[in-house]
């Protein structure tokens, strides 16, 4: 045989004796199992945001009760409502606890953005709303909310599912602290079936 045919031969030996004595696994960790051992087991952990918080309105959704108007002229109804409103995040994991992947977080978005995340806010208020003869207003709320995305970087002392780096990708949503976000109040005519329930 040529020498050179033999050479490639041998490289070709060597290539499958290599691949068949690495270590395989079927799957990786989820993320989940990712995040759960950041700075539980890793050298390092950091989680690295892809840009400032970005902020938006949420849906808006009703806030306190619905007054009805069972007069014959217009009045004006005060309805007291106050809302907490949470965070959420792509593994629905809490990020309120400090340590692991949520302090990890917290202190990225701090550092980098001089900025507080918040994982939960209260706000409330005396809204006014002027409910026509015969139908019924209610309070409606956008609530002013941020998101941020970004990928956590994970260094193992060993081989953790056969890599010593990992990345995951995590998105999470909060509300802006003390913010009102869109107050509207809402007048519509009440149906057949409200008329006598809320106006004997």
């Amino acid at each position: 045989m040529p020498k050179y045919l033999t050479a490639l031969a041998g490289v070709a030996v060597l290539a499958a004796t290599s691949f068949t004595a690495a270590p395989a696994f079927a799957e990786g960790p989820t993320g989940r199992e990712l995040l759960d051992k950041c700075n539980n087991g890793t050298d390092s952990c950091v989680f690295h945001p892809s840009g400032a918080p970005e902020r938006f309105r949420g849906d808006a959704h009703q806030v306190g009760d619905t007054y009805y108007n069972c007069t014959g002229t217009p009045q004006r109804s005060t309805i007291k409502w106050s809302e907490t409103t949470g965070e959420s995040n792509s593994f629905g994991v809490s990020l309120s606890a400090e340590f692991g992947f949520s302090e990890v977080f917290k202190v990225s978005i701090e550092t980098s953005y001089s900025h507080t995340w918040e994982t939960s806010s209260t706000f409330g208020q005396d809204s006014n709303v002027d409910v026509p003869a015969g139908e019924k207003g209610w309070i409606e709320r956008s609530t002013e909310m941020e998101k941020v995305h970004g990928q956590y970087e994970m260094h193992f002392p060993e081989r953790y599912y056969d890599h010593y780096i990992w990345y995951q990708n995590f998105d999470a949503t909060g509300p802006v602290k003390d913010a009102a976000g869109q107050i509207t109040a809402k007048t519509t005519a009440m149906s057949a079936d409200e008329k006598p329930q809320h106006c004997g």
